[in-house]
């Protein structure tokens, strides 16, 4: 409780050193007295209840900012090691082509020239088996290293890559750089067939390609200024669009053909949830 002040003792000494005051007129001297106590009691209330109000908004501020924060340096150690991951999975690739595949080679090289040069008919067996089985060896390196160097690129290497050798192309990335490698695959495959067409089909003079990752989707879409298709029309001219549909169907996602002013391809494929 607030101590009386001053005032309020004062009017207490008036009261009682005046005994010709009218009693409801006491009564209201008291209540005025305890009102203005109140009210002292409820200002001092709002500045303590306000400052907690502050510091609590503060708190909760601050626990965002560092939960961000954390965030933020999670996901760039996730994507440094990604990223590391990647150039070792690279580095072993061509290591694998240039020294394991070198060596395979020369060794069929080899032995394709000892099944020219034998005349001896029970060696002939030892020699087709060992051709084949370099020959097999050899496949499965190569496939491999090509698995292992395409895993090794992002999305948005690969669509740099595609798009490098096309005037007027521009391209919006929007998403982390680890996605699945079957939406990554997809992607790709669509860009490439999408700018296949505006060469053969669109006569277009500037192609805009955008990658955006959603809470839920990932969307991909691509648009040129070129003269469009109907969709019985883009058919018959083989554009691919079957292709791309059934990527992009196979893996749960939608997509969708304008040819009006232009061509458009809108795909959005769903994140799994776990």
């Amino acid at each position: 409780m607030t101590t009386l002040s001053g005032g309020f003792l004062g009017t207490i000494i008036l009261i009682k050193n005046d005994a010709s005051l009218p009693i409801m007129t006491t009564i209201l001297l008291i209540i005025e007295a305890l009102a203005w106590i109140l009210a002292t009691d409820a200002i001092k209330y709002d500045k303590m209840y306000f400052e907690i109000r502050r510091i609590k908004d503060d708190s909760e501020e601050r626990t965002m900012l560092l939960a961000e924060k954390n965030k933020a340096l999670q996901e760039k150690q996730n994507y440094e090691i990604y990223a590391a991951t990647l150039r070792e999975r690279n580095r072993i690739a061509r290591e694998i082509h240039d020294n394991v595949g070198h060596l395979l080679s020369r060794t069929i090289l080899l032995t394709g020239a000892a099944k020219t040069l034998n005349r001896d008919k029970n060696m002939e067996s030892l020699l087709e088996g060992l051709d084949t089985s370099l020959n097999s060896a050899m496949n499965s390196i190569r496939s491999s290293v090509h698995n292992l160097h395409d895993e090794s690129e992002t999305l948005r290497e690969i669509a740099e890559g595609i798009i490098k050798d096309f005037e007027n192309c521009t391209m919006e990335y929007d998403m982390s750089e680890i996605i699945p490698n079957k939406i990554k695959y997809c992607f790709a495959a669509i860009i490439k067939e999408a700018l296949s067409n505006v060469i053969k089909h669109s006569n277009a003079t500037a192609v805009k390609i955008v990658l955006r990752e959603h809470p839920a989707l990932y969307q991909l879409c691509i648009e040129d200024n070129g003269k469009g298709y109907s969709e019985k029309e883009a058919d018959s001219k083989g554009i691919g669009l079957k292709n791309m549909q059934e990527r992009v169907t196979s893996l749960g996602g939608t997509l969708q053909i304008n040819g009006k002013n232009g061509f458009r391809i809108f795909a959005v494929i769903p994140k799994q949830q776990d």
